[in-house]
């Protein structure tokens, strides 16, 4: 009698799971998306590292890894690709980034994520760093489809002034009851922790979404670990008995500053019960900045190169997805591209296509492709290859000859320059060279190929010995670049001085104004600096730059 009763406890038990599972099949999940700026591969404890991340260990053991998850080597590439599904190349965004006071931004003629989830009945909420456009209020997040934000339009500010060159940028956007939008300045936000800010902005927002009907989806995009490197003192403290070099307290305390948000973040999902029914998607938006800036301690490790190159350390991310009781934990082996989160969360929002939308949505041609199935049932991926990005113009502390990338199946090709950076930056504590941690020369070889499966840290380049392969790719690249739409930077236009708006970064065009300057795009040096929000001491030499223009002014 017990064996039976048994028996039936345990039928009756799985015959409940898979009901909740059939259940959750027929619910458009809520969604979020964690998106890291400058997190190195080797800078998480899930891939190894050597930093303390429990919350991101926790998330990444339950959910699937994504061992061969890319994004662009560079932050506002990988941002538009993201939102809008498409490369580059197809956006206007495959030079560098956008840079303060600067009149472009993702073409507000792309059709974005929180756009299409809007037509199933999603709500839409941004949190944190937008950097795709502000010189007009067309490219904010609220006229893209986000039905609120709150965080910084520009590219890196101050954790605690939330000031970049010399303009305050921290604020709430939301529609009032008659449907105008409210941009709030949080000035009495002055002094507090931007990831400490996030995390208490997500945990009210939760509160207020568990009574709703309707599914969700959260752009998280965090400041950390971006320069400049400041971080609250009790974080500091955790590491002082066991990595003695300052630097590399500060940033180790950076990123468990922000795996400490991620963990209060997902307490309150659980608490506001809506944990069953979220998916959380996490990534880097490029490699650990290894690169000319002084005191950088991040590590890609064993892959090569950082931020700013083609090099596997510049646009591998430490990725996972993580969804209770949709995914079994594992491991996922399939190639996926940043591109493809916009058809997968389209797939998922619309029950794989069984849902109609609200009104006929139109996109131009996609780059993505659904990955859900690979994901969830372990398949190969939907795809084979993909356009790592082509740039035709040299930027600072990265290359300076035209360069080009492509993936296909085990092989990668690069023509130019695949960095600087272009060596291997092992993590803190573990064996520094001097050679490592300065700003590598603009060396190129101009044709590189990797069998990348087989040598992931890219260490032999095998193009002599596969020149059909390079003939082939070479080909593809050339079909890429044939698609390819100019570059949509501008330069800096005086009209967006802080100092015509009390200090504060304001959309400063209007919808119908267009931008004049026609002189050919260039980068002056002070702005590089203060869009990342550095200073000539900051940097590991010279030869990182062309000119001896350091002044920090607007």
């Amino acid at each position: 009698m017990g064996f039976c009763m048994c028996m039936y406890f345990l039928f009756t038990l799985l015959l409940l799971l898979g009901n909740a599972t059939a259940d959750l099949s027929a619910r458009q999940p809520n969604i979020i998306y964690i998106l890291s700026d400058d997190l190195g591969h080797a800078d998480v404890g899930f891939t190894n590292g050597n930093i303390e991340t429990p919350n991101l260990n926790r998330l990444a053991s339950e959910g699937v890894q994504l061992d061969q998850h890319y994004v662009q080597q560079v932050c506002t590439p990988t941002r538009g690709a993201l939102m809008s599904g498409r490369y580059p190349i197809h956006t206007g965004l495959q030079h560098d980034v956008i840079y303060p006071g600067e009149p472009w931004g993702l073409p507000t003629d792309e059709t974005i994520i929180p756009q299409i989830l809007r037509q199933y009945n999603y709500t839409n909420h941004a949190v944190g760093k937008w950097h795709l456009g502000m010189h007009k209020w067309s490219f904010t997040p609220l006229h893209r489809g986000f039905d609120d934000f709150f965080g910084y339009y520009l590219g890196a500010q101050n954790y605690l002034t939330h000031i970049n060159s010399k303009g305050f940028d921290l604020r709430s956007n939301y529609f009032d009851k008659t449907g105008k939008l409210v941009d709030e300045l949080r000035h009495d936000l002055d002094g507090r922790y931007s990831t400490e800010l996030y995390s208490e902005y997500l945990r009210n927002l939760f509160q207020r979404l568990k009574t709703q009907e309707n599914p969700f989806f959260v752009y998280m995009a965090f400041q950390n670990v971006h320069a400049p490197h400041m971080v609250p003192q009790h974080y500091i403290d955790r590491y002082a008995n066991y990595i003695s070099d300052p630097n590399q307290q500060i940033f180790a305390a950076m990123v468990s500053a922000m795996d400490e948000a991620i963990g209060n973040i997902t307490k309150s999902l659980r608490e506001n019960k809506l944990d069953d029914n979220t998916i959380i998607v996490f990534s880097s938006d490029n490699g650990g900045n290894v690169n000319c800036v002084r005191h950088v301690t991040s590590s890609n490790y064993p892959y090569r190169g950082g931020k700013r190159a083609l090099y596997e350390g510049g646009i591998k991310s430490p990725s996972f997805i993580w969804a209770k009781n949709r995914l079994s934990p594992g491991r996922s082996s399939a190639l996926i591209h940043v591109t493809d989160w916009l058809p997968t969360f389209w797939s998922l929002a619309s029950l794989q296509g069984t849902l109609q939308p609200n009104q006929p949505i139109q996109t131009k041609p996609l780059d993505g492709v659904d990955q859900w199935r690979a994901i969830a049932e372990n398949q190969p991926s939907n795809r084979t290859e993909f356009l790592i990005n082509i740039d035709t113009k040299s930027i600072y502390c990265g290359h300076q000859v035209p360069h080009s990338g492509i993936r296909w199946k085990q092989w990668k090709l690069i023509l130019g320059a695949g960095g600087p950076p272009n060596g291997w930056y092992p993590a803190p504590n573990l064996s520094w060279s001097k050679e490592s941690q300065t700003c590598d020369e603009y060396a190129h070889t101009g044709i590189e190929l990797y069998n990348v499966l087989e040598d992931p840290s890219e260490t032999r380049n095998v193009s002599h010995h596969h020149p059909h392969i390079v003939k082939l790719l070479t080909k593809k690249l050339a079909h890429y670049k044939a698609t390819a739409v100019p570059m949509g930077n501008k330069r800096r236009d005086p009209a967006s001085n802080p100092k015509n708006f009390n200090n504060t970064w304001m959309p400063w065009m209007g919808e119908d104004e267009e931008v004049t300057d026609t002189q050919e795009y260039s980068l002056e040096t002070d702005l590089w600096l203060s869009g990342n929000e550095l200073n000539f001491e900051d940097l590991e030499g010279e030869s990182c730059f062309q000119d001896d223009n350091w002044t920090i002014d607007f």
